[in-house]
């Protein structure tokens, strides 16, 4: 799959399309249940660009599906959406190479309502929040200590929601206490804030193992009404798409200044250097698709320690 590059996910009509998004195209398989497949579309500043990243697909469905199932081991009481890495019934009549190519970028999930915010976790500030921190010394309205650097750790790491955002629009950073407005649950609201915290505390302490910064993650959850209105992770998780991974031995040589990463910062530098930032319609060159590709292998096989 490294070789090609699935940029329009297409399973002749196999399923019902439920939703396409910025990366995933999503499909029903029963009421329960749907199929989600991993395209290699990749977005920044919340723009799809119009060529993808070969094998990206693949690589995120990979990575987590090895996080939900680490997470599960050290976080016994965790709930997933996962359920299998196979393929439906219903694609089994496709061509063989469409199958085989669909197969692993794609992974079966329970069907769950969604709640309505991105659930993201900071340890280190950079980003939008190291722009808001410079403005007003603040993080999602949240007061932080004088004399931050660009890249620093935090002192605790912080809950910082933002929207979920439709298609096409972007999404915008909030205050917690407006993000458990959003959620209109104060139990719900609790348990996201809650999950997402210790979620973030175990995935990075694993990235630290391999010689990894966990700077900052975005999780989703949904809420599982058949059970008791449980919190379940959904989605993708912890990601080169959703999350920053810097390399551990240049950080401290980086402190005031952009990280090296392993992640699609990389992208994000060469928009904002070509001044492509939020523009539409951008083909991003070869050599820079090499290179995130190239990112995107190092971060999976450094975490989940096989072969991408």
């Amino acid at each position: 799959m490294a070789s090609s590059t699935v940029v329009e996910v297409d399973i002749r009509g196999s399923l019902p399309k439920v939703a396409s998004g910025k990366v995933r195209d999503l499909f029903a398989v029963d009421e329960q249940t749907l199929l989600f497949i991993a395209s290699d579309r990749i977005s920044a500043y919340d723009v799809v660009m119009e060529n993808g990243i070969p094998g990206k697909g693949a690589l995120l469905t990979q990575m987590s599906v090895y996080w939900f199932q680490y997470l599960k081991d050290h976080i016994p009481t965790l709930q997933t959406h996962f359920i299998s890495r196979s393929l439906p019934k219903a694609l089994e009549s496709l061509e063989r190479p469409l199958y085989e190519a669909l197969e692993p970028r794609s992974m079966q999930v329970k069907r769950l309502e969604i709640v309505p915010i991105e659930s993201i976790v900071r340890g280190y500030i950079t980003g939008s929040a190291w722009s808001e921190y410079k403005k007003s010394g603040t993080v999602h309205g949240i007061n932080l200590p004088n004399g931050l650097v660009e890249g620093q750790k935090l002192p605790t790491p912080l809950w910082t929601p933002s929207t979920k955002a439709e298609a096409g629009a972007k999404d915008e950073n909030i205050s917690p206490q407006r993000a458990r407005a959003l959620i209109s649950d104060e139990k719900v609201a609790a348990d996201v804030e809650r999950l997402s915290l210790e979620i973030y505390l175990v995935a990075a302490a694993r990235a630290e193992e391999v010689g990894i910064i966990l700077a900052d993650t975005k999780f989703e959850f949904g809420l599982d009404r058949a059970n008791g209105n449980a919190v379940v992770l959904v989605d993708e998780v912890l990601t080169p798409d959703s999350s920053r991974f810097w390399p551990r031995n240049t950080w401290e040589a980086h402190l005031g200044k952009a990280q090296p990463s392993f992640d699609k910062q990389f992208l994000r530098d060469w928009l904002t250097s070509n001044g492509l930032k939020g523009k539409e319609g951008v083909t991003v060159p070869a050599d820079i698709v090499e290179q995130t590709a190239q990112k995107y292998k190092e971060a999976c096989e450094m975490l989940t320690g096989k072969k991408a």
